[in-house]
């Protein structure tokens, strides 16, 4: 019996659906921004450190950083939702 692998070109297209970007604010001052940690190693190290860089020399009024549930899923929708409704900008975040 002969076996075949199949494998995905990501080149090929793929869905054609376009979605509009979200608006981005002109700066960060006095915004609250969100930040998704991945789980993985030294991810809470890592957002830490750009949580204080994003407050000095971005002005950031605050930071809220979230843990998703593992690094292999995304995040779930109560989370983005949740989130959604404390920061003025959010950005899924990695660590090592």
């Amino acid at each position: 019996m002969s076996e075949q692998l199949w494998f995905v070109d990501p080149t090929a297209g793929g869905n054609k659906t376009k979605i509009p970007l979200a608006q981005r604010p002109i700066d960060l001052v006095g915004k609250v921004v969100g930040l998704i940690d991945n789980t993985k190693e030294q991810a809470d190290v890592i957002l830490e450190t750009i949580a204080q860089e994003l407050r000095d020399r971005y002005g950031v009024k605050d930071v809220i950083i979230e843990r998703k549930e593992a690094f292999s899923k995304p995040a779930t929708p109560a989370l983005i939702d949740a989130m959604a409704k404390k920061v003025d900008v959010a950005a899924a975040a990695v660590g090592g």
